[in-house]
């Protein structure tokens, strides 16, 4: 027996969620699929707020931080990353969630999800065509930046634990990297 499953198109995932179908239930669709978000833990909650608040503060109004908000894709694909660095563009957000030529870049924070976040949810990005994205591995307090896409892929992977890393958006911007993933646990 072959089994099949349904395959949801961003237009009906989004007539599902008008429908109340859902019912607040924390879902995100990747390739067509429905994926169940797990609940957040406390550590992942402190630094995902803590990144946004310090990116609001480096970035002011040249770019609008969005965290836990979803973002549309044209890979049958809508995310709920943890933050993404958007163009501010106002009440166009009104109409439609971020599409990928509005997003600098993307941050996951990963403690339970790492797999996913450095599977799926990277070649998700990188097919969209988003130009840089970082995951946040809170359990090695490591975080992991990828850039430079060729044919749908990423082609560099940095992993850092100390230092400034610059976005490619904000060539003027040093990033602290221990403002994102914490300091070394003792």
């Amino acid at each position: 027996m072959t089994v099949t499953t349904y395959k949801w198109t961003i237009e009906r995932y989004h007539r599902a969620i008008e429908a109340g179908i859902f019912d607040d239930q924390p879902i995100e669709l990747l390739r067509g699929d429905l994926i169940v978000m797990p609940p957040e833990r406390e550590p992942h909650a402190y630094y995902n707020t803590e990144a946004a608040d310090y990116l609001r503060t480096l970035l002011g109004e040249r770019a609008k931080i969005r965290d836990a908000k979803p973002i549309t894709l044209p890979n049958d694909s809508e995310p709920v990353p943890d933050v993404a660095i958007v163009k501010p563009l106002g009440e166009v957000y009104l109409e439609h969630h971020p599409y990928p030529e509005d997003i600098f870049w993307i941050i996951e924070f990963s403690q339970s999800t790492l797999s996913k976040d450095l599977g799926d949810k990277k070649d998700i990005y990188a097919e969209a065509g988003i130009a840089e994205y970082w995951v946040v591995n809170l359990k090695n307090s490591q975080l992991l930046v990828f850039r430079d896409l060729k044919n749908g892929q990423y082609t560099t992977e940095l992993t850092l634990t100390t230092g400034t890393i610059v976005p490619l958006s904000f060539p003027d911007v040093s990033v602290q990297v221990q403002r994102l993933i914490g300091f070394p646990k003792r």
